[in-house]
This record gives C-alpha cells, sequence and structure tokens, in this order.
C-alpha cells in the first residue's frame, strides 16, 4: 500500500492530508504527487508533499528486536 502525505499552509493554519493507494497503484500513487507538486508551483499552499509504503503482507513487525547467536554486527571506525 502506498500513502501520499502532504500539507496545506493557509496563513498562520497548517493542515495535513492524506491519501491511500493499493499495492498495485504506485504509479497513480506518483501521478497524484506530481498534481499535488504542480499545485505548489502554481502558488497554492501545498507543502511537505512525500510517500510512504507499506506491505500488507508482513508477517512481523519492522525492525531487530531479537538476535542470534551469529548476529555480530560492530560499528567499525576509521
Amino acid at each position: 500500500m502506498y500513502m501520499v502525505y502532504w500539507t496545506m499552509v493557509e496563513g498562520e493554519r497548517c493542515t495535513p492530508h492524506e491519501k491511500l493507494f493499493e499495492t498495485t497503484e504506485m504509479v497513480a500513487a506518483m501521478q497524484y504527487m506530481e498534481t499535488l507538486r504542480k499545485r505548489q508551483r502554481e502558488g497554492e499552499g501545498v507543502r511537505f508533499i512525500t510517500m510512504c509504503s507499506e506491505h500488507p503482507d508482513l508477517v512481523g513487525h519492522p525492525g531487530v528486536d531479537v538476535t542470534g547467536p551469529e548476529y555480530n554486527w560492530k560499528k567499525r571506525r576509521r
């Protein structure tokens, strides 16, 4: 799934917005973002246009919460 986020700035007021697109609609999401950017270029108060994705069939939560004994990461400085 894709979520497009943007903020409308009107004077001192900022209003967040979002629009959901299905996993098969990445092109449509990008086209929607371009229409928002066009509105921004034309002087409308559209700001902070971004897109985020999340796979709907995740089997766990993002990130690492448990590591096994074979996991041996070290930060190396040069």
